[in-house]
């Protein structure tokens, strides 16, 4: 007979969880700041702690796991459905991964990144054009998808493609970013990411027909040249840039956009305010992360708060529970203040070798997106209840309904 394992402290499979993680973490920094879970993966929730754990040089590639409870649970929950995304950059150590980012990193310089803002401008104004006059309109599929989707789409060059489909796919392959305890999941989000990975083969193929002076055909080049870029690695860090390009940026417009409208002095500072837009996304970042979580594989013993986490193990760093960590943030680290000096410490980005490579982007998007918004629509209200999308770790709104004067 099988023993049952003991009811976790921390139960993301919780009912309202992924509605509002919120209190749940409180909990843990308070109880469990350090914690193993009955599955075997440890979660660290205060900040000095995750600060420290993703800047330590540890892995991020899952074969470093040992044979653990985890490691069982894993294999018979996955078996050898692996994703495409492990052999993107985001799932590999040095130096491969530094030889992957170095690829894909020009792109995404800051000289590289401003010279969009004009695009990005005109991109919004368009779409708040189509929606003006409409009374109440879905945020998320007004202006939090199609922004970033049409950005990082126009960036790498793909050509045209059924953007709902990608959209569905794409948002069950970022499952595979978090715990899954159903099988009939773990078969869905093969399927989805082995009709991605067909979508951009298709794609990479069209590109070496149709060159540009884009990152897809830059990517091609790379590879062409000669620089070890493998076609299963080429097809992975395309779809990491098509998916990390626009989901997470989607979570960052709507949770922040959400954030303002609950907090409406915040919305009139905003809005009264205009240049404070940049600012307001490093605290709208830090109060609500787009990515809740990172993880890292220890190679060797590591003492984190007094605890000893042994070799091999998987960690994960809540970079949300982080991000209200009272101890750091103060006491009123669970209240949005456009206004927060040290908001730009948040780690939403996450931090060290694999600080998120598209920061600039999400950050530029994201302020204009926020500023002309508020600017446009001065009657902008919350007009319904919000759906989330029931992510544990991307997690954001899935329907926003806003009514626009």
């Amino acid at each position: 007979m099988t023993q049952a394992l003991p009811s976790p402290l921390f139960d993301p499979f919780a009912p309202g969880f992924t509605d509002d993680p919120y209190p749940h973490y409180a909990v843990m920094r308070a109880d469990a700041p350090v914690y193993q879970h009955p599955f075997g993966f440890w979660l660290l929730t205060r900040y000095d702690d995750v600060s420290w754990l993703l800047r330590a040089g540890l892995s991020v590639e899952d074969r470093n796991v040992t044979d653990s409870t985890f490691r069982q649970l894993q294999d018979q929950m996955y078996g050898d459905q692996v994703p495409t995304a492990d052999k993107s950059m985001l799932d590999r150590d040095p130096p491969d991964h530094t030889r992957l980012r170095r690829l894909v990193s020009k792109a995404f310089t800051p000289r590289a990144i401003e010279a969009l803002r004009p695009r990005i401008t005109r991109l919004v104004d368009s779409m708040l054009d189509a929606i003006d006059g409409q009374g109440q309109v879905d945020l998320v599929d007004a202006l939090a998808f199609p922004l970033p989707f049409s950005v990082i789409a126009e960036m790498l060059g793909t050509p045209p493609a059924d953007h709902e489909r990608i959209r569905q796919l794409s948002g069950t392959v970022v499952r595979s970013l978090e715990p899954v305890a159903d099988p009939a999941l773990v078969a869905a989000i093969a399927a989805a990411d082995a009709e991605l990975t067909a979508i951009a083969a298709d794609m990479i193929a069209w590109k070496r027909s149709n060159p540009a002076d884009d990152l897809l055909t830059a990517l091609i080049s790379a590879e062409d040249d000669g620089d070890a870029l493998s076609d299963d690695e080429l097809i992975a860090q395309t779809l990491l840039l098509y998916i990390a390009g626009h989901e997470t940026t989607v979570n960052l417009i709507a949770g922040g956009t959400l954030a303002l409208l609950r907090n409406p002095d915040q919305l009139a500072l905003l809005r009264n305010n205009p240049g404070l837009a940049e600012s307001a996304v490093e605290e709208l970042l830090r109060y609500d992360s787009p990515v809740q979580a990172s993880r890292r594989i220890t190679l060797e013993p590591v003492t984190v708060g007094g605890t000893t986490i042994p070799a091999g193990a998987f960690v994960m760093a809540s970079l949300s529970s982080a991000n209200r960590d009272e101890s750091f943030w103060g006491a009123d680290a669970a209240e949005v203040r456009l206004s927060r000096d040290n908001a730009h410490r948040h780690v939403s980005f996450g931090a060290g070798p694999h600080h998120c490579l598209g920061a600039a982007l999400a950050r530029l998007e994201a302020s204009i997106a926020f500023a002309r918004l508020t600017a446009r629509f001065p009657g902008l209200a919350l007009d319904g209840d919000v759906t989330w999308n029931g992510r544990i770790n991307l997690r954001g709104p899935a329907h926003l309904p806003v009514s626009l004067s």
